[in-house]
């Protein structure tokens, strides 16, 4: 059954046109695990889950990716707070995480990559993209240079002109520029790369994970109408500049709150 989905990027209703017929391939930004889902989480759950069994039911087949990040400064704050390891806090609220959502009834995404096992692809897209010239090593980090990437804030409707950065940092060349990339710092879990141990940006780990699961462009990427900017923003850019130009999402779907 052919439908139509509202676009974020060009803020019309369109019809679906599939890469591959009958196929849906769906990325849909997950938890950040560092506490209980609460009621937006499930919010976001419940409607990517009935667009998934709607699919299904009029005859798509579909691929649906959903995420968990489990290493970001949110858990590594909320770990050191109750005297825990990172990784076992993480695991603890994934493991509540899939509990709260079988008693919701939803189902199961055929991939639900992890950003700590996903670090050979996040720093292959890292390093394509410095060597392309869209971003820049400095002081053990990785920052991305979004003055290279003329399209900027079109997924939004902003001005890179208007950003202001509320996060200066050595080394950092644009108030827009956003890390890659980030230089270890004492306590805190590392991996190692290119430019010294270190762990990934938020932005780029739904990049990579999306790229590993379902390839260089995505049918529908789906989340929270909170996420559109600077999340989603940021995954086009750093993606497009990856690949080439090639288109990053064909269709952005975005729930309310």
């Amino acid at each position: 059954m052919d439908f139509r989905i509202y676009n974020t990027r060009t803020r019309s209703l369109e019809a679906y046109a599939p890469q591959v017929a009958g196929r849906v391939g769906l990325y849909v930004c997950g938890m950040t695990v560092y506490d209980d889902a609460h009621i937006g989480h499930a919010r976001a759950m419940v409607v990517f889950d009935t667009f998934v069994r709607w699919l299904r039911a009029t005859g798509w087949t579909v691929h649906f990716v959903r995420n968990f990040t489990d290493v970001d400064d949110k858990i590594i704050r909320r770990a050191a707070e109750l005297g825990e390891d990172p990784a076992t806090l993480a695991q603890r609220y994934i493991d509540r995480f899939h509990e709260d959502m079988a008693a919701l009834g939803l189902t199961t995404p055929d991939a639900e990559p992890r950003v700590t096992s996903s670090m050979g692809t996040i720093v292959d897209l890292v390093s394509r993209l410095v060597e392309r010239g869209h971003a820049y090593a400095a002081e053990g980090s990785v920052w991305f240079d979004v003055a290279s990437f003329e399209r900027y804030g079109a997924l939004s409707n902003q001005q890179p002109s208007e950003l202001r950065s509320e996060d200066p940092q050595a080394g950092k060349r644009g108030g827009a520029d956003f890390a890659l990339w980030k230089a270890v710092k004492p306590g805190e879990p590392s991996w190692e790369s290119p430019w010294g141990p270190g762990r990934p940006g938020w932005h780029v780990e739904c990049s990579a994970m999306a790229e590993q699961e379902l390839g260089e462009t995505v049918d529908i990427h789906g989340g929270g109408l909170d996420l559109v900017f600077p999340h989603h923003e940021n995954e086009v850019a750093q993606s497009e500049c990856a690949h080439g130009g090639a288109t990053y999402a064909r269709y952005w779907m975005h729930n309310g709150l």
